[in-house]
């Protein structure tokens, strides 16, 4: 059979044995998108990305969603996406993924005048302390805040992510030389407004605002996803906030078709890009149902300008 549309998904959430209120909602998020795109014509299925029976010719597009085992499985996903996208059309693009995996992406935005954390890249391989890096950090990039964030460029889900004082460093020093013998690392200014004020999570597809949610840590923690106890509220955001999420989007290289833009009043009170994701977010479609008829209808767009092409 042909399908005009795959849904992407990790192979934990495809057939569950049992479920969980985590599991439960990546089912109904799916579920939600998936007859939003039935509503409008398009033939639907539901794979997981690794499904090696699964022939990716005969879909048209393959849309990401949760396909969130991607970075304890990074070598073998990467090679997988480099070979379908010969097959199939990825949404978003398989370019736009493959940038947005990594985040040394703040790097292009920040040069394209959007504002981000102030962040020291360490590359893999570095010979450095984390001390060292520190003092680089605060001499560089003008660090004021001696609590730090120290998370790696490709990870997900506060994957080795640590918060701690610059004075106690040297308790990091074994994780930080065993990280960065692997990979790149990122060492940020802690962002305290994040705690006391939350992170908003905005919509944005095909370029305008949808819909929002605030996301807030639970007390005595500084990361905001529910896997460590935060909460989620809908969010009703201003002008400005809007307009700062719509034009990051548009320092893409490319307009993404979907993109969570979280953002964050920074240590200086400044609007601040936490992260971009175009790769496969949480959207919140169960607190906005509506916004997955939005995706639906961009997706058709994209088709029918595709094929006039």
């Amino acid at each position: 059979m042909l399908y005009d549309i795959t849904i992407l998904t990790d192979p934990r959430y495809l057939h569950p044995v049992e479920g969980n209120i985590y599991i439960d909602n990546v089912i109904a998020e799916d579920r939600i998108v998936q007859e939003a795109l039935e509503r409008i014509g398009l033939s639907v299925t539901r794979k997981a990305w690794d499904d090696p029976n699964f022939d990716w010719a005969t879909t048209k597009y393959a849309l990401f969603r949760a396909t969130w085992d991607y970075f304890d499985r990074y070598e073998e996903f990467f090679k997988w996406l480099q070979n379908t996208k010969k097959l199939t059309v990825f949404i978003n693009s398989a370019e736009l993924v493959s940038w947005n995996i990594d985040k040394h992406y703040f790097k292009d935005l920040e040069s394209k005048g959007v504002r981000i954390p102030k962040t020291l890249f360490v590359e893999p391989g570095t010979k450095t302390t984390l001390e060292q890096s520190i003092k680089k950090a605060t001499k560089d990039l003008v660090f004021v805040s001696k609590d730090l964030v120290l998370k790696p460029c490709i990870a997900g889900g506060a994957r080795h992510t640590y918060k701690f004082n610059a004075s106690e460093c040297h308790k990091h020093e074994t994780i930080f030389q065993e990280l960065i013998a692997q990979e790149a690392m990122m060492l940020q200014e802690f962002q305290k407004n994040i705690m006391d004020e939350g992170e908003i999570s905005m919509m944005v597809f095909d370029g305008k605002f949808t819909h929002a949610v605030l996301k807030i840590a639970k007390p005595g923690d500084f990361r905001v996803q529910d896997d460590y106890g935060g909460t989620i509220q809908v969010y009703k955001p201003s002008k400005e906030e809007i307009l700062f999420s719509e034009n990051v989007v548009k320092a893409c290289s490319e307009m993404p078709l979907y993109a969570r833009v979280d953002i964050f009043k920074d240590n200086e009170g400044q609007w601040a890009l936490a992260e971009l994701e175009i790769f496969e977010p949480e959207l919140w479609f169960r607190l906005n149902p509506k916004a997955a008829d939005v995706l639906a209808q961009s997706i058709q767009s994209k088709m029918a300008h595709e094929e006039v092409l």
